[in-house]
């Protein structure tokens, strides 16, 4: 797997906000980063934000952490941001890329910068939305924009050329790094290293498939007709064994 990894050249990031996962992940050096959102984290049961927020940086302060505002509003937004930013220099703070009426938060995105706060702009699914917020990420410090590729996908619609494009965008900015978001399987992984995207985020459950980056197919192939052969005769199943006639059937 490492020989695999080291080939791909795209640095994986563990989404997810259940604590005890995240702590056994950090031991991992292949996980270069950490990201969560609100709906991870009211499915892991988090009430208090802050202090989740606060001891997972404070446990794990050599990588970079991912943290999203949660107001609708752009004021207190950039209020929660600031707030979520002094939490320490690893942190990026996710914005979405509209809020929910649909404005856009690029306005948002340029004073946050211009405050030399690492930015994750989250929740983008097209190249006019990469484009709206290249020009208030230009003069910034490090910051991410987050392609949902998965979603796009889930739309009938192909993300290799939204990623692509976005990559071509942001070839000015250096500083700027592109994050493949909502991977859908472990061949997205490879397929993010192949176009040269900076980053993937991915599941806790997709991670445990991690070791079956570079298998050999045909012992791949044998270990599934033994788990086939294993799983019926642990279920003890069987079949008359009388030949059943042309009529019979």
């Amino acid at each position: 797997m490492s020989d695999a990894l080291s080939s791909l050249g795209v640095k994986i990031f563990a989404d997810g906000a259940d604590l005890a996962s995240i702590l056994n992940l950090a031991q991992n050096p292949w996980i270069r980063g950490f990201t969560t959102n609100p709906t991870l984290m009211r499915k892991a049961g988090i009430t208090d934000y802050e202090s989740f927020a606060r001891q997972l940086i404070e446990l794990i302060p050599d990588r970079p952490f991912s943290f999203e505002v949660f107001s609708d509003d752009f004021i207190e937004m950039e209020r929660q941001a600031l707030r979520i930013a002094s939490w320490g220099s690893n942190v990026y703070v996710k914005i979405p890329i509209t809020n929910t009426r649909g404005e856009s938060s690029a306005p948002l995105v340029h004073r946050l910068a211009r405050q030399d706060v690492n930015v994750n702009v989250t929740a983008v699914m097209t190249l006019a939305q990469v484009e709206s917020v290249l020009g208030s990420l230009r003069h910034g410090p490090p910051s991410c924009i987050s392609i949902f590729a998965g979603r796009v996908a889930d739309a009938g619609v192909d993300p290799l050329p939204i990623l692509i494009g976005a990559l071509e965008r942001m070839r000015e900015l250096p500083q700027v790094e592109l994050i493949w978001a909502s991977p859908r399987e472990l061949f997205n992984i490879v397929q993010a290293g192949a176009i040269g995207c900076h980053i993937i985020t991915v599941t806790h459950d997709l991670l445990k498939k991690l070791p079956l980056l570079g298998r050999d197919l045909t012992e791949y192939s044998l270990d599934t007709v033994k788990m086939f052969f294993e799983d019926a005769r642990a279920a003890n199943f069987s079949l008359d064994a009388e030949p059943v006639s042309v009529e019979a059937r």
